[in-house]
């Protein structure tokens, strides 16, 4: 319960003056999953294992930004450039990823929570015309992949989960 309190602070500490309620939601999660899955990472004593996997997320999605500006995939709806992967995205999906899979793993209900906001943050950007469905997806995608993975650094070895087992 004390993950979902930071998650809703951060979500309300996140919050722009004068924006869409939608772009208003992703940008929170952008901040508060990844927060809320930090705060169960350090109670769960896996604190270094996710500062790296995120640290590793977020090198990825800014180099690929960088990398193919100026190409046509990273052209966003607004015409500027940089927009390919969604950051957003992928940030909430990490955090949505490394809760369901890690600190709620039998809980489905929480998963579908988790996931959901992951998956509506990624449309609020298609939304606010910030990305196409394309950069919005590989944001997600990139973040999910991050986040349900475990190096094993400190500790017993190296996984990969989603939670939410059927």
């Amino acid at each position: 319960m004390k993950i979902l309190h930071a998650a809703a602070l951060a979500a309300s500490l996140a919050q722009p003056a004068a924006a869409d309620p939608f772009e208003d939601f992703g940008t929170a999660m952008k901040y508060g999953l990844p927060l809320a899955a930090a705060v169960c990472a350090a109670r769960d004593d896996r604190l270094e294992d996710f500062a790296i996997r995120g640290a590793l997320q977020a090198v990825v999605v800014l180099g690929l930004k960088t990398w193919l500006d100026g190409t046509p995939i990273s052209v966003r709806p607004n015409g500027q450039g940089r927009g390919f992967p969604s950051g957003h995205s992928a940030s909430a999906a990490f955090g949505a990823a490394d809760l369901a899979g890690k600190c709620f793993p039998d809980d489905r209900a929480a998963g579908i929570g988790l996931y959901g906001a992951a998956g509506l943050t990624a449309a609020s950007r298609v939304h606010a015309g910030e990305h196409t469905m394309q950069q919005a997806l590989t944001g997600a995608l990139i973040g999910f992949t991050f986040g349900a993975a475990d190096f094993g650094i400190g500790t017993e070895g190296a996984s990969f989960s989603v939670g939410m087992r059927f």
